[in-house]
Formats: C-alpha cells, structure tokens, sequence
C-alpha cells in the first residue's frame, strides 16, 4: 500500500529531524521536549511499518510480528504523547525566560 509506505518514511524522516533538533538544543526543558516529539514519531513509524507488514505477507509469523510492532509503536507513540504534553508548559516557559534576558 502506497499510502502506508508514504506515512512510513514520512514519519521516518520527522524521527530524524526531531533528533537533530535534539542534539543542536542547549536548553534542558526543550531537549526533553524534542525527545518526546521524536518517540511519537519513532511509534509512529514502527506502529505504521507493523500495519503494513499485515497487508504484504499473511502468515501466521507476520501476524504476531506485526502485532509486536503495533503494540510496541503506539505504546511509544502513547508515552511520547503524554510526556509531549508534561513538558511543553515548561518548555515554554524556559523560551520566554530567555527571550527576557
């Protein structure tokens, strides 16, 4: 499915951008910030790459593989969501405390 294989490197590549924001921040709130951005987008790719294995093979091995990965993927994708919203208050606040200086 073409559709899948777009979402799977699209996600990929969001993965990747996110780590190298990561690695050039200097700010401790906005580092753990981008880290949360960059596990939803790995949850993504590994949620979307199980979803699509279900549709090219159709053994009994794919399916529990895939069902690893969706399971595995949209946990992480859960856990960066969540940790998304804790940090962003305070990622916030740290820009404007800088912006004032």
């Amino acid at each position: 499915m073409p559709v899948l294989a777009f979402i799977i490197v699209l996600s990929f590549a969001f993965y990747i951008f996110y780590k190298v924001q990561y690695v050039r921040s200097r700010r401790p709130m906005e580092k753990k910030w981008l880290s949360a951005k960059s596990s939803m987008a790995l949850g993504l790719f590994v949620g979307f790459f199980g979803l699509n294995t279900l549709f090219i093979q159709q053994t009994t091995v794919s399916y529990i593989v895939a069902a690893f990965f969706l399971l595995i993927g949209f946990s992480s994708l859960w856990a960066g969501f969540k940790a998304y919203r804790h940090f962003l208050p305070y990622a916030q606040r740290e820009a404007e405390e800088l912006k004032n200086q």
